[in-house]
């Protein structure tokens, strides 16, 4: 946006970020309403508000975008920790298998030896 003294308000010169579909619906309207009031009255009328405007909607996107990837890392978080519970159901699982093996080998062993004592 720009004002009657050439001051324009965006990101740091050089970077292209891109302003969320949410964020850009958003500043669109507020520049059409901006638009309109300086249609109505004077560009005055919202010179002082503007840059209030422009850093509350940078801001905005700012948090906007960090909430997606902080989405994202909460998916991988689940799908990881899906993983290992289901690992540790099987090693559970094999666990318990080997030792009713080992149970199961030793239970003639003992019979066997009691026979020998007796």
């Amino acid at each position: 946006m720009e004002l009657e003294d050439g001051v324009v308000y965006q990101d740091d010169p050089g970077t292209s970020a891109m302003m969320s579909e949410r964020v850009s619906g958003l500043a669109s309207s507020i520049y059409r309403e901006f638009e309109r009031l300086i249609g109505k009255y004077d560009e005055d009328v919202v010179k002082e508000l503007m840059p209030l405007v422009v850093a509350v909607l940078e801001n905005l996107d700012s948090v906007f975008a960090e909430n997606q990837e902080h989405e994202v890392e909460l998916e991988l978080l689940k799908e990881d920790n899906e993983q290992l519970i289901t690992q540790y159901e099987r090693e559970k699982a094999l666990r318990k298998h080997a030792e009713e093996i080992v149970k199961s080998r030793l239970s003639p062993v003992g019979a066997r030896m009691k026979e020998q004592v007796t």
